[in-house]
């Protein structure tokens, strides 16, 4: 699926009466999951537990 049907799709997810900001934070999210998704694929994520270890004093 190209970028553009990737957006259009996104856009017809929204409702109808969606405003100009609920849409750019729609495409903004699904770029940035697709984003995480590529580097995960490609090895550059990081384990749960080096996960924990890294936002350890957030999870206490």
């Amino acid at each position: 699926m190209t970028t553009k049907e990737r957006a259009k799709q996104v856009i017809d997810s929204l409702p109808e009466d969606a405003s100009i900001d609920q849409i750019m934070h729609a495409l903004y999210v699904n770029a940035k999951f697709s984003h995480g998704e590529h580097e995960i694929r490609d090895g550059k994520g990081v384990s749960q537990e080096e996960a924990k270890k890294r936002l350890g004093k957030w999870l206490e």
